[in-house]
């Protein structure tokens, strides 16, 4: 996702903002330390579904196919487009640079080991042979939302279109569809975007409802599709995330940032409900990483190999740089630190390997529960 956060207003006035311009109930009692991290005040399970038991243990999927942004995109963004395929990316797998934004694997390669599978190829990859195909594809494209964002890229809606020509020209079937998993991931640029251009605060929850209502739009396309189960993230806490900690030396997360993905993650469970309940069907999933990384992070609950965990990894010299930059001599613009795997961040946005390893663990046993890998 992109780099740029939401203006700050005040916690207060904004707890008010959202109360007046949408009608949703504000949660109340949602904690203030002042430390990293934070609990949602919510509550909730790690993956939250309801599913039948019988219908779960009778589905053995055979293809994960994947689409969303950076948190998924494991190699579609163009090698001259994106610091993804720079060093030092890549540096824990597969040892150099591969489109993933991570120091290694990402949300993607985790959840199709989950499955036994190996992570489906990226879709520019479509033309290496059928061989290539069997665990099948993905579209995610780093810095993509449901709308068009900063990038030249597929958004969402393009995305599954992609899937759904390669449908028609017979490289997937219906049958394929019927036993495959979809994961989608939409981790902020839409929001970033929306900032980038200048959108007035006022207005923000109202343009939060329209994202989730156009996502929501894109997960019945792919139930229509004939996907068996769609596990769909939810939003990451932006606030935590060291775009948002920089300011404070990566200290402590930005509470006022966490309150607007709250509601967008209200949002989306609803949605996710009303899906359920107008398919008649436990299609759709939610798999939480607002408290996924909320456990990793927080001190008491958090994995105790990441000493600093707001600090990222690797990080420009100074604002202007970012991990990857070089100046006009090709000398190195950023730092990166002695063990990635020691580290939660790796860059202003992206965990490492080993952050996406603890926040898939904390979330395994019960993705494996709800689609029976």
């Amino acid at each position: 996702m992109d780099s740029h956060v939401w203006p700050l207003v005040s916690s207060l006035g904004l707890l008010l903002l959202l109360s007046l311009l949408t009608g949703h109930r504000v949660v109340e009692g949602s904690s203030r330390h002042h430390g990293y991290a934070h609990s949602s005040g919510r509550h909730r399970h790690q993956l939250q579904t309801t599913y039948s038991s019988r219908q779960a243990h009778a589905f053995r999927p055979t293809k994960l196919f994947v689409f969303g942004d950076s948190y998924a995109d494991t190699g579609n963004i163009g090698k001259a487009e994106s610091n993804s395929w720079k060093v030092p990316y890549g540096i824990t797998f597969p040892g150099k640079p591969s489109g993933r934004f991570s120091s290694g694997r990402v949300l993607t390669d985790y959840f199709a080991k989950s499955m036994g599978a190996r992570s489906p190829i990226p879709y520019k990859w479509k033309r290496l042979g059928t061989q290539h195909l069997q665990y099948g594809m993905n579209f995610a494209y780093g810095g993509t939302g449901v709308f068009n964002t900063l990038v030249p890229h597929p958004n969402m809606t393009a995305q599954i279109g992609l899937l759904e020509q390669l449908i028609k020209d017979k490289t997937f079937s219906a049958g394929d569809m019927k036993w495959s998993v979809v994961l989608v991931t939409l981790s902020g640029n839409d929001y970033s975007a929306y900032n980038a251009r200048n959108g007035m605060i006022q207005s923000l929850p109202a343009f939060i409802e329209s994202v989730v209502i156009q996502l929501s739009k894109n997960l019945r396309r792919l139930y229509a599709l004939g996907a068996k189960k769609v596990a769909m993230a939810a939003l990451q806490p932006l606030g935590c995330l060291p775009t948002s900690t920089a300011a404070n030396s990566f200290q402590s997360c930005n509470d006022t940032v966490n309150l607007l993905v709250e509601l967008h993650n209200q949002m989306l469970h609803q949605a996710v409900d009303d899906l359920n309940n107008q398919t008649h069907s436990s299609t759709f999933i939610i798999v939480d990483l607002y408290s996924s990384f909320m456990s990793v992070l927080n001190s008491t609950g958090g994995d105790p190999k990441f000493d600093k965990p707001l600090k990222p990894c690797c990080i420009g010299i100074n604002s202007g740089y970012n991990c990857g930059s070089v100046d006009k001599t090709g000398s190195k613009m950023y730092t990166v630190c002695e063990d990635p795997e020691s580290a939660f961040f790796w860059d202003m946005v992206h965990p490492t390997q080993a952050g996406w390893q603890a926040v898939f663990s904390s979330i395994s046993a019960a993705l494996s529960a709800a689609l029976s890998f």
